[in-house]
């Protein structure tokens, strides 16, 4: 394995300073998601959630941002789910976009609650007709004998709701609410830029460097 420690990349692309950032951290994010999709970065809405269950472990997966504006950033899934139960179970968790061929990071951390019943209606009700289906047949994060049990759940929730199937109540979306925002661009000899925004009391941001 000594090959691992021989990999090397140099950051070079771009500097994020104070000079040039927005002193409002969504501003800033919504910035660089515009220039992620300009670069037709792959899956640039393709988010690390992390989240922590009651027994303080904490666990990842990748998720895809729905919508972001003032109130937060919202996704959907499954409420019955592993990340649905930690959630319940303790409402916070940090988000990681990671847009390699830009080398750039951002993470965000906050508390978060479930978005309002009509919003995920909505969203549902635009999804393929696949999707819609697949979210009655899989029982997220649940152990099953085999794909088989996949199959035959589409099978029946196609059968039983036909081409119009509502939202499941088990099904829905999530927003995190940002208290704190971390922006990395990658910089030569490992000295990259770090700049973050965290909440004041009064809902205005402070904003630091961090060393790398």
């Amino acid at each position: 394995m000594n090959w691992l420690s021989d990999m090397r990349k140099s950051y070079e692309r771009g500097a994020l300073d104070e000079e040039h950032a927005a002193l409002d951290p969504l501003d800033q994010f919504r910035i660089w998601f515009e220039e992620a999709l300009a670069a037709k970065v792959l899956e640039p809405n393709a988010m690390t959630l992390a989240t922590v269950g009651a027994d303080g472990r904490p666990s990842t997966r990748i998720v895809l941002v729905k919508e972001f504006d003032a109130r937060g950033l919202v996704w959907y899934t499954n409420y019955d789910s592993r990340k649905g139960q930690e959630l319940a179970q303790h409402p916070y968790a940090a988000l990681q976009f990671h847009w390699v061929a830009m080398e750039r990071v951002v993470r965000i951390e906050g508390p978060v609650e479930k978005v309002e019943a009509a919003l995920s209606d909505a969203y549902y009700a635009s999804r393929p007709i696949d999707s819609r289906l697949g979210a009655w047949a899989s029982p997220q994060s649940q152990v099953i004998t085999g794909r088989g049990v996949l199959v035959a759940n589409a099978a029946k929730a196609a059968a039983q709701h036909g081409l119009a199937p509502k939202r499941p109540p088990h099904w829905g979306g999530y927003r995190l609410v940002p208290d704190r925002w971390e922006f990395w661009a990658g910089r030569p000899s490992r000295l990259h830029d770090r700049l973050r925004y965290t909440q004041q009391p009064d809902a205005s941001w402070l904003r630091e460097r961090l060393a790398p």
